[in-house]
């Protein structure tokens, strides 16, 4: 099972891995409000997506957040690392985005 730094530190590599690859990717026209709700620690960090990149990441909820990333701590780990399939994860159900529908067709050139 995973921990609350475990978590914390897959999406500083999630930031460090979208740094990385921004020039190559050019950068994505999205400046959104993140919330990541891991259910099963019962804990919450948020963020702000700007420009193809994942800043001020931070302890705690954004209930105002235009998106919520909502999954357990193994599940979020796996799909940072790339060891799970987010449409695979939305489809089951192991992973939820909740997002307004343009904005979820812009985070698939994220990922």
């Amino acid at each position: 099972m995973a921990t609350v730094d475990e978590c914390r530190q897959a999406l500083h590599d999630l930031a460090a891995k979208l740094a990385a690859n921004a020039e190559a990717r050019g950068r994505l026209d999205l400046d959104r409000t993140l919330a990541c709700r891991v259910t099963d620690l019962d804990t919450a960090f948020h963020a702000r997506i700007s420009g193809g990149l994942l800043v001020d990441i931070a302890d705690g909820d954004d209930p105002k957040a235009k998106i919520a990333l909502i999954a357990g701590g193994d599940d979020l780990i796996a799909l940072i690392q790339g060891k799970l399939d987010v449409t695979r994860a939305i489809a089951s159900r192991q992973v939820t985005v909740k997002a307004n529908p343009f904005d979820l067709l812009k985070l698939r050139k994220l990922l």
